[in-house]
């Protein structure tokens, strides 16, 4: 079996890096806010709210638009879809960046903000569905593993690279260096990745016809139970996951490490959820139950939440050492990291029809863009209004049992549709 996988890996075409290449570069324009947020308080006057929703603007277009892309996507064309959303990140990243030689600067760059998210939505979400284009039937599940890293890669390259070039170039450069970077990646999907077939959709592949209307797949997957199950998972993971992560920074700084080591350990701890997405993908195949995955995710994180955060006061300096509390910030994120692995596969599986997986995904998209605009000024607000970190736990320990109720709801829902 190592074999196989080895040589599936092996066929992984060069179209397929570039989209995968492309996601990662639009991650990047989540992942660079962040280790900003100190200098953009200092520059701009930011506050503590106000970063809570520039951390959650870039998902607002997800959370409104998630399943119209998922549903027009067809009609655009896959690879203009995600050529039009890297356009509109390097537009927005760009334009972002002169927000201090503007009247209203916060302003300024809150709706640019929300433009990236626009881009960032577009760039992404049909990336799936090129990829079963452009993989070779050995190499699809090879494929589609690599494009699940796409996002903490993202991250946590941003997070681990920001520090570092904000003190070279300010937050201005950095703006700009990502702006470049999603151009970069925009001009590869030009040049690598075929033009869209004529009449090939992501429901019906090429040689088999077009799909049914949009109005057929979005009432079918409405209805379904499924589908609901599959977002209301991804969107509880996606609040905590995202509030935990965005905030690291902010709260290590608040505790008084210098910004290298914050860059380091945030970044660290981003990346490893990549760890449990990848290791999801190779326990599926082996034969492990979705449920059992979903259930033993949101456990770690529940577990990893409440050791990370509770009884540590307002600079994290009380109850278990601080070692202690960064690995369990690790296992937070790395053990999570098998939530929205199991969740991609578990979409196609719940999907009423063939025809509706990609709407199904596009439902996911924005119900876990809802997760992540709503929750980090949520958390942002309870740590204002206690004066500290310390009860983040209970939001986190909440979204984890929600999760899990819905696991095991799923579990029984996939286990009757195999």
């Amino acid at each position: 079996m190592d074999g196989l996988s080895a040589s599936a890996r092996h066929r992984v075409p060069l179209a397929v890096l570039v989209v995968v290449a492309g996601g990662v570069a639009a991650a990047l324009h989540v992942g660079k806010l962040p280790p900003a947020l100190p200098a953009l308080g200092q520059a701009l006057g930011l506050g503590l709210v106000a970063s809570g929703f520039m951390l959650s603007l870039v998902q607002a277009a997800g959370m409104c638009l998630g399943l119209v892309a998922g549903l027009a996507a067809d009609s655009l064309g896959l690879r203009r879809s995600m050529l039009l959303g890297l356009a509109l990140l390097t537009l927005a990243g760009a334009a972002g960046g002169l927000a201090d030689r503007v009247p209203h600067p916060v302003g300024w760059l809150l709706g640019w903000r929300a433009v990236e998210g626009i881009g960032f939505l577009l760039a992404v979400m049909p990336a799936p569905g090129l990829i079963r284009r452009l993989a070779p039937a050995g190499a699809e599940k090879t494929a589609l593993g690599l494009w699940g890293a796409y996002m903490p890669f993202g991250v946590a390259l941003g997070l681990l690279a920001g520090p570092l070039l904000i003190g070279l170039a300010g937050w201005r450069g950095w703006w700009w260096l990502v702006a470049g970077l999603s151009a970069l990646a925009c001009a590869l999907v030009a040049a690598a990745v075929p033009a869209d077939p004529p009449g090939h959709t992501a429901a019906a592949p090429a040689g088999q016809g077009p799909g049914a209307s949009w109005q057929a797949r979005l009432a079918a997957t409405l209805r379904a139970g499924g589908p609901w199950g599959v977002a209301l998972a991804f969107g509880v993971y996606s609040a905590q996951w995202m509030s935990v992560i965005g905030f690291l920074p902010t709260v290590y700084a608040q505790a008084g490490m210098s910004a290298l080591a914050t860059a380091l350990l945030t970044a660290l701890a981003a990346a490893l959820n990549m760890v449990g997405n990848i290791g999801a993908g190779r326990l599926l195949q082996a034969g492990w139950p979705p449920g059992r995955l979903l259930g033993l995710g949101f456990a770690c994180m529940s577990i990893g939440s409440v050791a990370a955060f509770a009884q540590a006061g307002p600079a994290l300096s009380d109850g278990l050492p601080p070692t202690v509390r960064y690995l369990a910030v690790c296992l937070f994120s790395m053990c999570g990291g098998a939530v929205p692995a199991t969740l991609f596969m578990l979409s196609v599986r719940v999907a009423p029809r063939p025809d509706t997986v990609s709407t199904t995904v596009g439902f996911m998209q924005q119900v876990s863009s809802f997760g992540q605009f709503a929750a980090p000024p949520v958390v942002a607000w309870l740590a204002h209004r206690v004066g500290g970190w310390q009860w983040t736990w209970v939001f986190t320990l909440g979204c984890s049992a929600v999760g899990a109720l819905i696991a095991m709801r799923l579990a029984r829902h996939a286990g009757a549709r195999r």
